[in-house]
């Protein structure tokens, strides 16, 4: 698990000049927690799906392990299948990126 977390959140996270804002459970940090199930089975598809586009990338794709909640800024944002974020809650997170692509820390 934690190299599952070092490969989707923590690097991403640095490598997009977020850290240590986001990417890491530390006090200070804006960080969202997400609860998952990583062996049930379902159908990846737009009605499934919480965005607004009307054509997924991933249409009608079954995938293993699903994201059962979403805690963000301390609030729950994803219940189930059931989406209740308010429309607008979101933050615009500016960022610092150095000249290599990692961030100056390495990637992985």
């Amino acid at each position: 698990m934690p190299e599952f977390v070092e490969l989707v959140c923590t690097a991403p996270a640095r490598f997009f000049g977020l850290a240590p804002r986001k990417g890491s459970l530390v006090p200070g940090a804006d960080a969202d927690i997400v609860l998952l199930d990583l062996h049930e089975e379902w159908i990846m598809n737009q009605r499934s799906l919480h965005m607004a586009a009307d054509w997924p990338a991933y249409d009608n794709i079954k995938v293993k392990g699903k994201t059962k909640k979403v805690f963000s800024r301390g609030e729950l944002i994803v219940d189930g299948d059931r989406c209740l974020a308010e429309k607008g809650r979101g933050k615009y997170l500016y960022r610092i990126l150095n000249n290599d692509a990692s961030g100056g820390q390495g990637l992985f």
